[in-house]
């Protein structure tokens, strides 16, 4: 039995008797049930994966668990709930970014990365953060406006208002 990983997920401690060097994404899909972060390509191309390494967007096919002990993993379910959605989540419900949802997570994580770096992003700025993000419903529009929104929104609950 391999001795036990503590990571830190959606801000609880999980000690973890796995394989050090199993990807994250296994980890958070099968032995945490976080659905968040999707199976695409396994190799750290697509995006569907991500989750925030420490506050920076980070592919969780390619990570092995081992070299995360200690760090301060979130993933989409750590962002917000239905509640209460995170400012990200919130702005891709207005303007309705969302389609088959499978590139999602990638999507709200690398936005959510991008607006801790560059709280008002050009539109640039937002195709850059995302060009390695893989969207085959081609909702790139919605999803630029859903940044400019997210932006909007984080402004304001910043600001307090």
């Amino acid at each position: 039995m391999p001795a036990p990983i503590t990571l830190h997920v959606n801000g609880r401690a999980q000690a973890l008797a796995v394989d050090g060097g199993v990807p994250l994404l296994q980890v958070l899909r099968n032995d945490l049930g976080l659905n968040g972060p999707k199976y695409g390509c396994g190799l750290g191309e697509c995006g569907a994966c991500a989750v925030l390494v420490d506050g920076v967007a980070a592919r969780s096919c390619c990570l092995p668990v081992d070299g995360l002990a200690g760090r301060t993993v979130t993933t989409l379910e750590g962002l917000g709930s239905l509640d209460a959605p995170h400012p990200v989540q919130q702005a891709f419900i207005d303007t309705q970014a969302a389609q088959c949802g499978y590139c999602l997570n990638g999507m709200l994580i690398a936005i959510v990365a991008l607006l801790r770096r560059t709280p008002r992003p050009s539109d640039a700025q937002a195709r850059t953060a995302l060009q390695h993000h893989l969207c085959r419903c081609g909702s790139h529009i919605e999803i630029l406006a859903a940044v400019q929104r997210a932006a909007e929104l984080t402004a304001q609950t910043s600001s307090g208002a």
